[in-house]
Formats: C-alpha cells, sequence, structure tokens
C-alpha cells in the first residue's frame, strides 16, 4: 500500500495537480487535520468560488439585454452545448447511414421511421402546449398590463386637458399684452416656458409607462420558453430523422449504385444489340456510366463542419504551428547560447519582431502562401495531405497553413528566449569537463548542452504552446480557415440568442483545452527537471 501511495504522489507531483495530494495523504491516515485544512483551502474554496461565480452569472445575466437576447445564463450555455453535441451526433449517424449496406440499411430504415412516428407524436403534444402556454401569458399580461393602461389612458386624457388649459391661458395672457408693456412679455416667455417644462414632464411620465409596458411584455414566461424549447427540439429531431430517413430510402450510396448498374446492365444490353453510329453514342454512354459508378463507390456522406470536428482541425493547426516554432526556435535558441556573438547579431531581430500581433502576421501569411500554393486543388501538398488516412479528413488548405505559420511566428519567442538562457546558464565545470575529455562539439551538445538546458527550454515550450492557442482562434477567425475561430465568427454574424449562447460554449471549450495542454507541458516539463520545483501554482 505505500508503494501505491508514493506512486500516486510522484504522479500528482510531475501533472502539477498539487491541490490532489492532501486527498491522497489522507486516505492513508496522514495528519488528517492538516489534510483536511488543505483540502479546504484548495479543493472547497475553488469549488465555492466558482459555485458563486456561477450564482452571480445567472443572477445579473437575465438584466443586460443585447440585440441578441439576453446574456445566456449559465443553464442556457449548458443547453447550448449539449444542443452543439447532438448537431455533431447526428450529423455522424447520418454519415453512418449512407454507408449501410443489406439488412443493416433495412434495420436501420425501421428505426428511423418509428422514431419518427414517436416524434410526430410529441410534436402534435408540444404544439398544444405552446399554444396553452401563449393563452396563459396573454391572460397574464391582461392582469399586469391593466393596471397600467388604465392608469396611461388616464393620465394621456388628464394631461392633454392640462395642455390645452394651458395653451388657451397663453393666448388669452398674450391678447392682454400691449406692444410696449415689456414686463408682460417677459412674464409671458417664462409662462411658455414653463408650459413647455411642464409638457416635457408629461411627456417623460408617459414614456416610463410606455417603457414599463414594454418591459412587460418582453418578460421571459418561464411556461411558454420551456414549451418553446420543446418545440424546438422536436423540431430539429424531426428534421433530422427524415433526413436520415431520406438517406436510407433513396440517397444511400448501396442504393444509388444499385440503380447505376441496373442503367449500366440496360446500356450493355442495348450496345449488345446495336449496330452502327448506334454503337458508338452506347458505347461512350457506357464508359461515362462506369465513371459515375466508380466515383460513387468512392464517395462519403457531405457532412458540415461540427464544432467537435473544429475543435481537432483546430488542435493540430496549434500543433503544427508549434512543431515549425519549435524547429526554428530551439536551433537558434542553442547558438544563441552557445555563442554571445551570435546572440548580439540575433537580439535585434527579436526586440523587433516579438511584440508583431498575429492580425499584422496573418494577412502575409496568407499572400505568401497564397503565392507558393496558387492552385491548391492540383498542388501536390494539398493533394498529398488529403490522401494521409488520418489526416486527410482536415482538409488542409492554404488557409490552414497560413494559421499554422502565424501560430510559429507568435509563439517561437518564449522558446528561443528560453532556449537561450537555458544553455547559457550551464554549469562552466560541465564544460571543463567537455574540455578535458576532448568530446566533439556535437558530443557536448547532445551529451551536455541539450540535457542541462532541457528544463529551461521545456518551460519555454510550454509558454509558447500557451501563446499559440491564443493566437490560433484570433487567425482561424480572420483567416476563415475552419476551426473555432471560423465557428466563433459564424456564430457572431448569425446574430441569435442561440448563437450568442453557443459563443459562451467556445468561451469554456477553448479555456478546457489550453488547460489540458498546459497540463500535459507541465507534465513533460517536470520529467526533465532535476530541482524538484514543482511545475505550476
Amino acid at each position: 500500500m505505500e508503494q501505491l501511495k508514493y506512486s500516486l504522489l510522484k504522479a500528482i507531483n510531475v501533472s502539477g495537480l498539487t491541490f490532489l495530494e492532501p486527498v491522497v495523504r489522507l486516505c492513508y491516515g496522514e495528519e488528517p487535520r492538516e489534510q483536511l485544512r488543505k483540502i479546504g483551502r484548495f479543493i472547497l474554496i475553488p469549488a465555492a468560488t466558482f459555485g458563486l461565480f456561477l450564482w452571480a452569472w445567472a443572477a445579473i445575466a437575465p438584466v443586460y439585454k443585447t440585440k441578441s437576447g439576453e446574456v445566456p445564463t449559465p443553464s442556457v450555455v449548458y443547453s447550448a452545448a449539449q444542443g452543439i453535441q447532438d448537431f455533431h451526433n447526428r450529423e455522424s449517424d447520418k454519415e453512418a447511414a449512407y454507408t449501410l449496406t443489406a439488412d443493416d440499411r433495412q434495420t436501420a430504415l425501421a428505426q428511423t421511421e418509428a422514431d419518427l412516428d414517436v416524434v410526430k407524436d410529441l410534436r402534435e403534444q408540444a404544439n398544444r402546449q405552446v399554444k396553452q402556454a401563449l393563452a396563459a401569458k396573454a391572460v397574464w399580461l391582461e392582469e399586469e398590463l391593466g393596471p397600467i393602461n388604465e392608469e396611461y389612458a388616464a393620465l394621456k386624457e388628464q394631461f392633454a386637458k392640462d395642455q390645452k388649459r394651458r395653451e388657451a391661458a397663453l393666448r388669452h395672457k398674450a391678447a392682454g399684452i400691449s406692444q410696449t408693456d415689456l414686463t408682460g412679455k417677459n412674464e409671458l416667455l417664462a409662462y411658455i416656458r414653463g408650459h413647455q417644462l411642464k409638457t416635457e414632464e408629461e411627456a417623460a411620465t408617459l414614456a416610463d409607462l410606455e417603457e414599463e409596458r414594454a418591459l412587460l411584455a418582453e418578460q421571459t414566461y418561464p411556461e411558454l420558453s420551456e414549451a418553446l424549447r420543446w418545440q424546438t427540439e422536436l423540431a430539429e429531431r424531426e428534421q433530422y430523422l427524415q433526413k436520415k430517413q431520406e438517406i436510407l430510402s433513396r440517397s444511400n450510396r448501396e442504393l444509388k449504385l444499385a440503380e447505376q448498374n441496373e442503367k449500366l446492365q440496360t446500356l450493355k444490353r442495348e450496345y449488345a444489340a446495336a449496330s452502327g453510329p448506334q454503337m458508338l453514342t452506347l458505347a461512350e454512354q457506357m464508359l461515362q456510366r462506369e465513371e459515375r459508378i466508380s466515383s460513387i463507390a468512392a464517395s462519403e456522406y457531405a457532412k458540415p463542419w461540427t464544432l467537435p470536428m473544429q475543435i481537432v482541425r483546430s488542435v493540430a493547426c496549434v500543433f503544427a504551428g508549434f512543431f515549425l516554432a519549435t524547429a526554428i526556435a530551439v536551433p537558434i535558441g542553442i547558438l544563441c547560447g552557445v555563442s554571445t556573438t551570435f546572440m548580439a547579431a540575433v537580439t535585434p531581430f527579436i526586440a523587433l519582431f516579438k511584440p508583431v500581433s498575429p492580425i499584422v502576421w496573418l494577412p502575409i501569411s496568407l499572400i505568401i502562401v497564397g503565392g507558393v500554393i496558387t492552385d491548391p486543388d492540383d498542388h501536390w501538398l494539398i493533394t498529398t495531405l488529403a490522401e494521409l488516412p488520418l489526416i486527410g479528413w482536415l482538409q488542409i488548405n492554404p488557409a490552414f497553413i497560413a494559421s499554422a505559420i502565424t501560430v510559429a511566428l507568435c509563439s517561437l519567442w518564449p522558446t528561443l528566449v528560453n532556449t537561450a538562457l537555458g544553455v547559457a546558464s550551464i554549469d562552466k565545470d560541465h564544460l571543463n569537463v567537455a574540455r578535458v575529455l576532448r568530446l566533439s562539439f556535437f558530443q557536448r551538445l547532445t551529451k551536455i548542452v541539450i540535457p542541462s538546458a532541457l528544463p529551461l527550454i521545456f518551460a519555454g515550450l510550454r509558454i509558447s504552446l500557451g501563446v499559440g492557442w491564443m493566437v490560433l482562434i484570433a487567425a482561424e477567425l480572420l483567416s476563415s480557415s475552419e476551426g473555432i475561430g471560423k465557428f466563433v465568427w459564424d456564430m457572431f454574424n448569425n446574430g441569435s440568442s442561440a448563437t450568442f449562447a453557443q459563443m459562451f460554449v467556445v468561451v469554456f471549450v477553448v479555456g478546457a483545452i489550453g488547460l489540458l495542454l498546459d497540463r500535459i507541458m507541465i507534465v513533460f516539463q517536470r520529467l526533465v527537471s532535476f530541482d524538484g520545483a514543482p511545475a505550476a501554482i
């Protein structure tokens, strides 16, 4: 048991998840009071703080109105996340339905039709529920707005009478003022000014009542909101099942192939019985039909991009840029650490290019990549990447490459600087021993320089990966490269309350992935650290 304990503690230390250490020690009965105190400080208090954040968010969000509706609450954001996952699962299901054959297709079709009948019955119930909720809201509004409408009508009538009375009094007073009566004229101006101020006050009072009526009319009615949400969910599910039914009954690849093969057999029979010029026409039609059959046999379902797919593509893009940055930064950093002359030569470039924004780098990268890859459909690099089994579906294109280059240009600097610092900080005694042993430059590099500098190199790599992940979202947004950034841009342009909530989902997705990437780099950093210092708080 002790061996398991120390294995767990070592794993926790390497991963940087030090808040779990008191839990393990408490399980083994080691200083229970001290471990409980640490659990309260490092687990319970952060959890309570996050719960307080969610409560404050849920309380404040409905108060703030935007052109896209209310700011979504945590429950709405969670529902939006479920909707995103449901859309992905349904598209994957339709993709699988496209390739089903024989009995599997018939079984899936029967199940889909049965599900569709159930959903249609549920939709009728949902429609009735929406009508009932609308009627209930109308009654509620009438009860709430009744006193306000009565007050508004009474005030409006009273204000109109008061204005007419004041205007009549002003006309009467003006008629009694002579041409030389300056005092009377000044009094008239004061009366007119007072009349205008009073009219404005009355208009403001009516405007306040109108605003109160509008707020009540726009107020969310929980029963109606729930009924509409259920109705929308059922409508989306019905649409999905209808499309799946169409695929299984008419658009399935097996059915298309059977139809084309039947037409090909008909052409072959006609060709066998034909003669003269007709044979040439039928032969050309047969060849075209065979090409079409080959194309259908290799075809796949035209699955749209979903957020889970875009997440994978974004992660692939950030790692492509990260590896490119590492390949550039580590060698240059080693040379900077080894040679002060080289460091002096490179320092101006570091100082000049390090602050450059990704918004500046991206257009330059797009232009350069576009100049090299003028025709993506026929370029050898794009076609080769498209044929690779694991990454072909990512549809790597110039926008993807430009985004990766932008990530590399913005994220290489921490690795370069840390590598140079790590190499320059090597103990001189180690280098002296290398000279005594007459190690070659390559041997010194691989056996002393790089191993000694690894902790700082990985510290720089960790920072670079975090910078690259932040840069990538902006790069994808501007380049319209399919990824998380493109998803955010599409949701922003849509402008509905549903897409507004999905943008909040992306905030947590990006944060969670960034946290995971940071944890991964912490593990690598701890594995090459020799001083036992913690990698993260």
